[in-house]
């Protein structure tokens, strides 16, 4: 119950507590109901809390989730479940509309870890991935760590790989050394997206895009993987909807 002292105070504090035992997006009616506020009064706390970055609209559910904000908050949350939460129903529509595989990825050190994925419902031809939940990978041969080390200063990437056996290769292909990387990544980071062929996988190919933060610093990277015989040509809707899922992404957080 909101405190009589402060209402408008308490019925915020009321609706982040709400929203915060939810699985999934409330719309504004359910919570005005659940919790005994007049929905005026809901639809204008929800805009401002909106406005400072502790709720989010979702488009896809028409419904009201915590934001960048309230997450940033609170020690309740594990470091990346936030993230994860957020990303996850962009990174579930991208992969039914594109039919992809997709990652959701963030550096550790020079390996990328992954937090999720998600695969299209029903796919009968889906690729054998090494990148489960919670693997690492070397970041110079994922597109989620290349897309992530695009958009770091030069300065940064250097200091990432100072051992000579950073370099590694699965399939005989890829940069060598530190040249060769910086030099992949200006053209990558000039397009705004990133790409393996055959890197990590034979016969696989992914796309990456950097997920950025409020403070408009790459945090996290979506990816999607399909096989690489598949025509370049026909790769462009899916790199452009990645674009959109990673922006998407960035702007729940944030940035």
């Amino acid at each position: 119950m909101a405190s009589s002292a402060s209402p408008a105070v308490g019925r915020a504090l009321d609706i982040l507590t709400h929203l915060a035992r939810q699985t999934g997006a409330v719309g504004a009616s359910a919570i005005a109901r659940d919790l005994g506020l007049p929905r005026s009064t809901t639809y204008h706390l929800l805009a401002v809390l909106e406005e400072r970055g502790f709720v989010l609209r979702l488009p896809e559910s028409r419904g009201w989730a915590l934001g960048a904000s309230a997450y940033g908050l609170t020690s309740a949350y594990t470091p990346h479940e936030g993230l994860e939460r957020l990303a996850r129903p962009v990174m579930r529509a991208l992969a039914a509309e594109q039919g992809v595989t997709v990652h959701l990825g963030i550096l550790r050190g020079p390996l990328t870890l992954y937090l999720l994925k998600e695969s299209p419902a029903g796919a009968t031809d889906e690729p054998s991935l090494v990148t489960a939940v919670g693997v690492l990978l070397p970041a110079h041969l994922t597109a989620s760590g290349r897309a992530i080390l695009a958009q770091l200063p030069e300065a940064t990437v250097r200091a990432l790989y100072t051992r000579p056996g950073d370099f590694v290769s699965r399939t005989g292909r890829g940069p060598r050394g530190l040249g060769d990387l910086l030099g992949e990544l200006g053209p990558e980071r000039a397009r705004g997206w990133s790409e393996e062929v055959e890197l990590v996988t034979p016969g696989l190919r992914s796309v990456g895009a950097a997920v950025f933060d409020l403070h408009r610093q790459p945090v996290a990277a979506l990816s999607c993987t399909w096989r690489a015989r598949v025509p370049a040509r026909d790769a462009e809707p899916i790199v452009s909807a990645l674009l959109a899922g990673a922006s998407e992404v960035s702007r729940r957080l944030g940035g």
